[in-house]
């Protein structure tokens, strides 16, 4: 069983055929895809599978707190399981390619950030936008 179809039942969502498709393409998926490519995978494995019933299913996964929507500023909602551990995105501006990364500094410059405004950090998502180096002047 997958890891997302394993937390929908967790959760005790009531899982068809067709979520479970829907389920196993995102388990399997190690990019962020949006919900047309969502579709065309999980349609490929049941072509009973619309695209309405992609968006429905993501909307319920979400609101059940198995996968989180990321729009990276393509007019596109992505969606990736929610993450064992926090990570940040880089996102390229000229493939759409999103790269999740760590990095402890940044962490630590958030909460100080945050502490030094009266705050405690709660939460966060950071999202950086840009091309790669050797394509600067491209």
């Amino acid at each position: 069983m997958d890891r997302v179809e394993k937390l929908c039942i967790e959760k005790g969502l009531r899982m068809t055929g067709q979520r479970r498709t829907i389920a196993r393409v995102l388990s399997s998926s190690d990019d962020h895809p949006d919900a047309e490519e969502l579709h065309r995978r999980a349609n490929a494995l049941d072509s009973s599978i619309s695209l309405a019933t992609v968006y429905r299913t993501v909307k319920l996964f979400e609101e059940s707190n198995i996968i989180e929507r990321h729009d990276f500023r393509d007019g596109r909602s992505r969606f990736e399981e929610v993450p064992d551990e926090h990570h940040d995105h880089l996102i390229d501006v000229r493939t759409g390619d999103v790269i999740e990364f760590q990095n402890e500094e940044i962490e630590r410059l958030q909460e100080f950030i945050a502490k030094e405004l009266g705050y405690r950090l709660v939460d966060h998502r950071l999202e950086l936008y840009g091309v790669k180096l050797d394509q600067d002047d491209a």
